[in-house]
């Protein structure tokens, strides 16, 4: 069976939806830090799988909002990588 394209794009964007619902979920319940590593690469995986989702759709300021969300978690392993190399 294969798979067209808006499918898969429904489905990243499924998963990109859980992602981050499952790293707030995870930070609320105080599982993990806020500034942890896994945190901020689960918050870019879901980011980067939901604007794949919303550039498809149009839906440009999600887009635009998971953009910022990716910048932010990108940042954040950026730093942790600095301060873990000096």
């Amino acid at each position: 069976m294969i798979m067209n394209m808006t499918t898969l794009i429904d489905i990243l964007g499924w998963i990109g939806a859980a992602a981050l619902l499952v790293a707030y979920a995870l930070v609320s319940a105080k599982r993990v830090e806020g500034d942890s590593t896994g945190y901020q690469l689960l918050n870019a995986v879901g980011s980067i799988f939901l604007m794949i989702n919303t550039l498809h759709y149009g839906a440009y300021p999600s887009a635009l909002l998971n953009l910022f969300w990716l910048g932010v978690a990108f940042y954040a392993v950026r730093k942790t990588i600095v301060r873990y190399l000096t």
